[in-house]
Parts: C-alpha cells; sequence; structure tokens
C-alpha cells in the first residue's frame, strides 16, 4: 500500500527520496513508460526531500486533512485543485495519472505523456514557518548536492494573482540524460503548493517557453 503522506518526518529524511523513486517506479511499471525517462522525475525526489526537513519545524501542529476527490477536478484540459483555489491549463498531451499512484485522496497529483518525458507534479502540503525564497533556496542547495552537473537558470520571486511565488528554474543531469526543471512554491489556504514542470532539456528555450506558457495559466485565489 502507497503511504498517503509524502512529507516524512526529519528522521527519516533519508527515506524520502527513496519512497518517491519507489512511488515513480511503480508508475513506470503500471503505464510501461521507459525506464530512461524516470530520470525526468528525479528533480521531484528532492524537493520531498526538502519538504521533509521543513516539516519538522511544524511537528507540534496537527496536519490538515488532503482534500477530497471532490474538490479535485480536471475539465478537459483545465485543472482545479483545493475548491479552486489553485487552477492552471494543461498543455496538449498531458492527462491526469494521479489514480495510477494510489488512492485519489494523496496530496501528490501527476500530469504527464504517455512517453513520460513531459510532466506537471504538484504537491499540497503542510505550511511552514519558512518564506518562499528561504524555500526556493534550500530546494537549489538540495539539487546542488546531489547533482554536480546542476545549471540553474534562475531562483526568483514573482508574484501571482497578488500571492508571492518562488520559481526555481534548472537543468537536472540523471544518468547521462538532461530534464529541464520549473518548480513554483506557493502558499495558499493554510498550505504550501509545489508545481514542478519537467520537460526534455533538447531544445532549452522551447522547454523554457513551453513551462512559461503553463506557469502564465496559473491562478491562486
Amino acid at each position: 500500500m502507497i503511504t498517503k503522506r509524502l512529507f516524512l518526518r526529519p528522521e527519516s529524511g533519508a527515506i524520502a527520496p527513496l519512497l518517491f523513486l519507489f512511488v515513480m517506479f511503480l508508475f513506470v511499471i503500471k503505464e510501461r513508460i521507459p525506464m530512461p525517462n524516470l530520470a525526468k522525475y528525479i528533480g521531484i525526489g528532492l524537493l520531498a526531500a526538502t519538504l521533509a526537513a521543513c516539516d519538522g519545524n511544524s511537528d507540534k501542529k496537527t496536519s490538515a486533512p488532503a482534500a477530497s476527490p471532490a474538490a479535485e477536478k480536471t475539465t478537459a484540459q483545465n485543472v482545479s485543485l483545493l475548491s479552486g483555489k489553485l487552477t492552471f491549463t494543461l498543455p496538449d498531451g498531458l492527462s491526469d495519472q494521479s489514480g495510477k499512484l494510489g488512492n485519489q485522496n494523496n496530496n501528490m497529483h501527476v500530469y504527464a505523456d504517455q512517453s513520460g518525458q513531459k510532466a506537471i507534479i504538484v504537491i499540497v502540503g503542510d505550511d511552514t514557518p519558512l518564506d518562499l525564497p528561504a524555500l526556493g533556496q534550500r530546494l537549489e542547495q538540495q539539487q546542488r548536492g546531489r547533482d554536480a552537473n546542476l545549471q540553474v537558470l534562475g531562483n526568483k520571486t514573482a508574484e501571482i494573482n497578488g500571492h508571492q511565488i518562488q520559481q526555481l528554474d534548472s537543468v537536472l543531469t540523471s544518468n547521462g540524460q538532461k530534464a529541464f526543471s520549473s518548480i513554483v512554491l506557493a502558499k495558499a489556504d493554510s498550505r504550501l503548493l509545489t508545481l514542478q514542470i519537467t520537460l526534455p532539456a533538447d531544445n532549452l528555450q522551447q522547454a523554457q517557453a513551453d513551462a512559461g506558457k503553463i506557469i502564465n495559466t496559473l491562478k491562486l485565489n
């Protein structure tokens, strides 16, 4: 049984990336996605480790329950989560693969193409006392510590609908394969929202443009 909680306590922080890769392994098996493309998802594994460390700052706080399936829906190419507090538009070719990862009450939502080379992963987690720039810096440090070839293209603060966001763009390398990653961190409804866009890095300029189009549809209410 796949655990419903991906944000592990610090004492099991070393397990967090392994747990995520295990979940992704199940995803690969069920969907028959080529094994090399699993590398495309490694960036979010680093994210899981980062947020696991942040989770330790609020050990005494009661975790908010995961949103119910009724509050999470995909209509055509429009995605609405947290009762409409987070919305964005999927590009053509991507579909909701969250059900392949276990119970739909999970706080992780995966949208991917059939090749596994393009994906959007959204994690709805508990809030943290750290501000978004600090979280962005911690995430960048995590990536640098695990990828000697990491290329950081930007780690900036921006605003969407009056809500502050932190955006980390980078090129990840695993087993000689490169993937462009754009991670958006935001806070809404007392939750920490993380959205990662992963695209092939063969044409980096195009990947950045495609990710930008997705982020431009992002709405926080």
